[in-house]
């Protein structure tokens, strides 16, 4: 895959990831457009039913009014002036007439004959409106007699009734001649008024539609006012969160938002200003470290050299030292070491402080570097080696050097003899610090890649488990359960930044069987872990320490 191609494959990932990390329904800006969207939603679909059902009953309240009227009308005047009992032909006649009145409606007129039987006129002929087409309930109230009142001075009256034939709304009244006469039905269809009405929906609801799409952009914009400030902050604590405190806001308004983000740049300003003392008090602590050490080291080679030759006599066969004073003799030597060790510590702890220690890389065998350690320190007797020869890694062996040294001395003061030393490859296991550092494909093989394991084993009672998280603290000392210890407490600490600055890690347990387990993981090539092999002051070499 060319990197052209994985420039625009990752482009187009970061772009979906985007997009939907503002889509997804966690996302505020979703969620006030939803909420923008249901509440137009709401109002729009109210005010458009409302609207709908106000215009509709006015609409058909309007139209049933003219003609009722006008069917009411006719029949007073036309089918009033028939006689009491009509022909078929005069029926005929009077309800085409009727049917020709400004409504254009359908009439059915139904009479008693002068033969006695029942005659019909309809003005859509045969096959047109007929008694059948008049609901039951319909035909019942206009032949029902009613209570005559002050408002109503006949017993018959008129009915009307809204019907659906197929997909058709019709308008069906009917009503009796006051004083006796024919009983007539009129049926007017509704058709041209649920047009209207329909066409007034889909008005109402494009309306709707598009109240909701306004409502919706009006949303997005106002999130997009809204959010902005608020992603700027989301940015500008995510900057100050990966250490760069001059960030500030630029603050314009007087509302909320800007408030809040004058208090943040007020926090900010606050922090840098904390940090910044915290770190001149730091550094003002680490140069009096340096300091003090370097201006230490200058009396203390003078008395070094004073404890060498009293040393000397101590060991002469003459007794050159008066048996009175040979303690404190004694005495004065072994603290003047410790306090040597201890400048010594002192000025690698500065090192690494100050970020100026550098690694010097050589390839070493590891069972060879391990042997060395033990031989220059005459614990071959007291140490069990187990160790294949051909183990190679790319490291810097001073430093390897004071981490075994520390470890191995730690196990043999706390833990007693023998002491296990184990050393293993693990091909495929990467360090805490080197994980992702190196690609699956630039694994070459056993030889350029993988983690050495060295594990350290004593056979004491083991680490207190609420001292297990402090080991590797600096001036730390589990005084409450080991014997008191002549280190300075920096021993371990120093191992684990020789680790680290190896890529590699060092961890502290109690094994099954008894004892404590320090386990050191170094990557196999240290100069794949960094740009390229650093050269630089390595320093005096460690002292021996303890934890």
């Amino acid at each position: 895959m060319t990197q052209e191609h994985q420039g625009g494959t990752r482009g187009w990932s970061a772009a979906r990831k985007g997009v939907w990390s503002r889509l997804r329904f966690t996302s505020l800006r979703l969620r006030l457009v939803v909420v923008f969207g249901l509440v137009a939603l709401t109002a729009a679909v109210s005010a458009s039913g409302i609207a709908y059902w106000l215009n509709r009953e006015a609409v058909l309240t309007r139209t049933q009014d003219a003609v009722l009227r006008d069917f009411e009308q006719e029949m007073q005047n036309r089918a009033g002036a028939l006689p009491e009992h009509p022909t078929q032909d005069e029926l005929q006649r009077t309800a085409g007439q009727m049917a020709n009145s400004g409504q254009r409606f359908t009439v059915l007129l139904v009479a008693v004959g002068p033969d006695g039987r029942t005659v019909y006129g309809s003005s859509g002929g045969l096959n047109g409106f007929s008694l059948q087409d008049v609901p039951d309930s319909l035909r019942e109230a206009v032949t029902e007699r009613q209570k005559i009142t002050s408002n109503h001075k006949s017993p018959h009256r008129l009915y009307w009734q809204r019907t659906v034939d197929g997909d058709t709304p019709y308008l069906v009244a009917g009503a009796r001649v006051v004083g006796g006469g024919p009983t007539g039905y009129m049926l007017k269809s509704l058709e041209p008024e649920a047009k209207d009405l329909n066409s007034l929906a889909w008005s109402l609801g494009i309306a709707t539609g598009l109240a909701l799409i306004g409502a919706a952009l009006l949303a997005h914009a106002a999130a997009t006012t809204v959010l902005k400030p608020v992603q700027r902050l989301g940015v500008a604590a995510r900057r100050l969160g990966e250490g760069k405190l001059d960030t500030r806001l630029r603050v314009s308004g007087t509302d909320e938002l800007a408030d809040l983000s004058r208090t943040f740049n007020k926090a900010a300003e606050a922090l840098e200003k904390r940090v910044a003392d915290m770190a001149a008090r730091d550094e003002a602590s680490r140069r009096f470290v340096a300091d003090m050490s370097h201006e230490l080291r200058t009396p203390l080679t003078a008395i070094t050299a004073v404890t060498e030759v009293l040393e000397e006599e101590l060991e002469f066969e003459g007794g050159g030292i008066d048996p009175m004073i040979e303690p404190a003799v004694r005495l004065v030597v072994s603290e003047t070491r410790r306090l040597n060790d201890l400048v010594e510590n002192l000025m690698e702890v500065t090192r690494f402080d100050a970020g100026t220690a550098r690694l010097v890389l050589d390839d070493v065998d590891i069972a060879d570097q391990i042997t060395a350690c033990i031989d220059a320190r005459a614990w071959l007797d007291a140490v069990d080696l187990v160790a294949e020869r051909g183990i190679h890694a790319r490291i810097d062996p001073r430093r390897l050097d004071v981490i075994l040294a520390n470890l191995i001395g730690n196990a043999l003061k706390h833990g007693g003899s023998p002491v296990r030393v184990a050393v293993r490859e693990d091909i495929t296991g990467r360090t805490d610090s080197a994980q992702g550092a190196e690609d699956a494909e630039g694994a070459q093989g056993a030889g350029d890649g993988g983690t050495v394991v060295i594990e350290v084993r004593d056979h004491g009672p083991g680490i207190p488990e609420e001292v297990l998280p402090h080991v590797f603290d600096r001036f730390y000392k589990a005084s409450a359960s080991r014997p008191r210890s002549e280190g300075s407490g920096l021993g371990l600490s120093i191992a684990l930044e020789n680790a680290h600055i190896h890529g590699g890690e060092i961890t502290a347990a109690n094994s099954p069987e008894g004892g404590a387990v320090f386990t050191l993981r170094l990557p196999r090539d240290v100069s794949a872990q960094s740009p390229s092999e650093k050269t630089g002051d390595s320093g005096d070499e460690g002292a021996e320490g303890d934890a």
